[in-house]
């Protein structure tokens, strides 16, 4: 199986591609059977939709390409900690292990996705990595708010 810093610089293109459209930069890929099934990033301005963040566009598209709403036996690869939105559809997706690289600091302080596994008892476990391509990760997001504050 490849590396998660393998597929993680293809999730930080997709936060890449937000950022170069004005979006919050957050990319998220899913894998099944070494091979990338669904891609997302952020669209949230665009699309004008409070819920099209990079993980629940990718999440539906691996559905759609899986004709399933279970994503059984799938890694989830995304650039940010998923925000409780997300986690939610995620653990109802079924993704069999999530890969972020970096915590997003503005939901510490009333749960992140892992406090959430903790907080419910659900009857399967996801597997989880964070850390992967860190500082590329956290650089991509800081520079973004760096440069919209400085506009204001």
């Amino acid at each position: 199986m490849k590396n998660d810093i393998y597929w993680m610089k293809y999730a930080l293109y997709f936060a890449k591609l937000a950022k170069y459209n004005g979006e919050i930069p957050v990319g998220a890929i899913i894998i099944k059977n070494n091979k990338i099934i669904s891609f997302g990033n952020n669209n949230t301005i665009k699309n004008n939709d409070p819920t099209a963040h990079a993980e629940i566009i990718a999440l539906r598209r691996a559905g759609k390409y899986l004709k399933n709403y279970r994503l059984l036996n799938t890694t989830m690869y995304v650039t940010l900690e998923p925000c409780l939105m997300c986690s939610g559809a995620i653990i109802m997706s079924r993704i069999s292990r999530l890969v972020f690289s970096t915590y997003n600091k503005k939901y510490s302080n009333i749960g992140s996705f892992v406090d959430l596994l903790g907080i419910y008892n659900i009857n399967y476990k996801i597997k989880i990595n964070s850390g992967i391509l860190k500082k590329e990760c956290t650089s991509i997001i800081h520079d973004f708010f760096y440069l919209k504050r400085k506009k204001k």
